[in-house]
This record gives C-alpha cells, sequence and structure tokens, in this order.
C-alpha cells in the first residue's frame, strides 16, 4: 500500500506560492544587535497588522510584524487601546499568521491580561500563542514588569517590551506627549529600558521619547531597541501600518506618511458611485449572458 505526501510550499497559507521562505526567530532578531553593532547587519523593520491580506502584503518587507493592541482604535473605532481584549488579540493574531511565513509575529497583551501577576501574565501570554502561533508577546511596562518579563521567560515565552509612552496606562499619563523632557523621567524610562532587558526580554519598543533617551537605551541594552517616535539610532523602527500608508488624515508627528491611501480610496468611491448612479457600472463585461 502507497502513501502519497503533500508537501506544503506556500509563502502564504492563504494565497499559496512555490517559493516558501523561512520565518525569522527569537534568537535571529536578537542577534541582529550585535551584527548591527559590527556593521554586518541591517536595522529591523517592524509594522503593524491585523488581518490576513495586509500580513500578505508587509510580510516579505519586514523582519517582525506587530499585532498591536492599537487595533482598538485602528480597526474598532475605540477612543484608546484600554477596552481591547485578549478575544480580540487572539482574532487578529491568528489572521496575521496565517497571512505570514517570513516575519516573526509578536501579539500585544492587551490591558487587565498581565499586570496583576506574573501567573495571570503566563496565562494570559500561553492563550495568546496557542491561539495565534505566533512566536512572542510584547507587553507595556518597566521596572514594575521586570519580575513578569523574567516569569515567562523562564517559561518559554519571548517578550518584547515596551517603556516610554506606554499607551495601556494613558489615563495615568495624561495624555500622548513625549516622555523624558525632565532629568528624573529620563532617568527613570532608561532604568525601565534595562530592567526589562535584564529580566530576559528578546527585544524593547521605544515611544514617544525625546530623542537622546532612545540614544542612551540603545546602547546600554544589550537587546535589540525599536524606536517609535524616539531615534533613528535604534536598532529597528516600528509605526502603524495604517498611519505608514496615510489611511487616516490625521497622523502623530513622528509619523512619515508614505502614501496617500485615504484619498485613493475616496477618489475610487467617488467614481464607483458615480458610475453606479449613472448606470454606467456594469457593464457587459461585469454580468452574464444567457447561455446560447
Amino acid at each position: 500500500m502507497s502513501t502519497t505526501f503533500t508537501i506544503d510550499t506556500s509563502t502564504s497559507r492563504a494565497t499559496p506560492v512555490a517559493a516558501p521562505m523561512k520565518r525569522l526567530t527569537v534568537p535571529a532578531i536578537r542577534a541582529r544587535k550585535q551584527a548591527i553593532a559590527e556593521g554586518r547587519g541591517e536595522p529591523l523593520v517592524m509594522l503593524t497588522a491585523y488581518t490576513v491580506r495586509t500580513a500578505q502584503l508587509l510580510d516579505p518587507h519586514c523582519d517582525l510584524l506587530l499585532v498591536g493592541d492599537s487595533l482598538g482604535q485602528v480597526i474598532y473605532g475605540l477612543p484608546s487601546t484600554v477596552p481591547v481584549t485578549l478575544q480580540m488579540m487572539a482574532a487578529h493574531g491568528a489572521a496575521v499568521v496565517r497571512g505570514s511565513y517570513h516575519a516573526l509575529v509578536v501579539v500585544d497583551m492587551p490591558f487587565g491580561s498581565y499586570e496583576a501577576s506574573p501567573r495571570q501574565a503566563f496565562e494570559s501570554a500561553a492563550f495568546l500563542l496557542k491561539e495565534t502561533g505566533a512566536a512572542a508577546v510584547k507587553l507595556e511596562g518597566g521596572e514594575a514588569m521586570a519580575e513578569t518579563v523574567a516569569f515567562l521567560s523562564d517559561r518559554g515565552i519571548p517578550v518584547m517590551g515596551h517603556v516610554g509612552l506606554t499607551p495601556q496606562a494613558v489615563n495615568a499619563l495624561g495624555g500622548y506627549g513625549a516622555r523624558g523632557r525632565s532629568e528624573a523621567e529620563a532617568a527613570k524610562i532608561v532604568g525601565d529600558a534595562r530592567a526589562v532587558a535584564q529580566a530576559g526580554a528578546f527585544a524593547v519598543v521605544i515611544e514617544g521619547v525625546v530623542e537622546p533617551i532612545a540614544i542612551e537605551i540603545t546602547r546600554a541594552v544589550g537587546v535589540p531597541t525599536i524606536g517609535i517616535g524616539a531615534s533613528a539610532q535604534c536598532d529597528g523602527q516600528v509605526l502603524v501600518a495604517e498611519d505608514m500608508l496615510g489611511l487616516f488624515e490625521r497622523t502623530p508627528r513622528f509619523v512619515k506618511r508614505y502614501g496617500d491611501m485615504a484619498g485613493f480610496i475616496s477618489d475610487r468611491a467617488a467614481t464607483y458611485a458615480g458610475e453606479v448612479r449613472d448606470r454606467s457600472f456594469p457593464t457587459a463585461e461585469q454580468t452574464y449572458a444567457p447561455k446560447a
């Protein structure tokens, strides 16, 4: 009795193609720090992704895809990231993993899913990794979260840290302004980054800080730093893809818009609406004739 085996050679589960790409690993991302320092590695590229199709388009160009809790605002129209749930993160994380084969996928742990205790964090992180197939989780906070980072790392859960402007703490911070303008706040942010790196984080996002702080942290920690509103001297950069593509008319100061997707979509929708109203769409090319 013979058995036939089928080998999956697709780079995307949703859109198979012929040449598979090998997915990057946590050790490979961590090792980029030394490679960059020695001049033999390029800065890390990270963008957010929330859907299969977006993941397919971004995956070949990125080292990491972040399923950010920013989906609360970008996808669901929520006022902040605070209302985002584990179930939301799991659903979108699974979609991004299905749509990618190259980039390492990191899923944000939402507010309230990890702060109470290391054990709570482990249960939440294990749920996310099981449900999504992602490689790592990201959590916000510095010294206060170091014990949790160590607890997760010691139990086989890769953790990306996040310091500086931490959006989940927007209510406590009083807004989204840049951090580190005072000496005391700057010292705390640097201390936070050191703490999570020493606790086992494989990389640290630095968000919304004055540039000298980002440079100091990048020089001080032994893992890659990924900046957003920080410095070009970080070991990598991340942006919300929809901001970068110009899907929203208003974006944060630190975003460079690489397109005007909002204008493009609006113009095309207007053209479509006009053709529907004047009955020039659909034409014979878009309708079905009866069989002869």
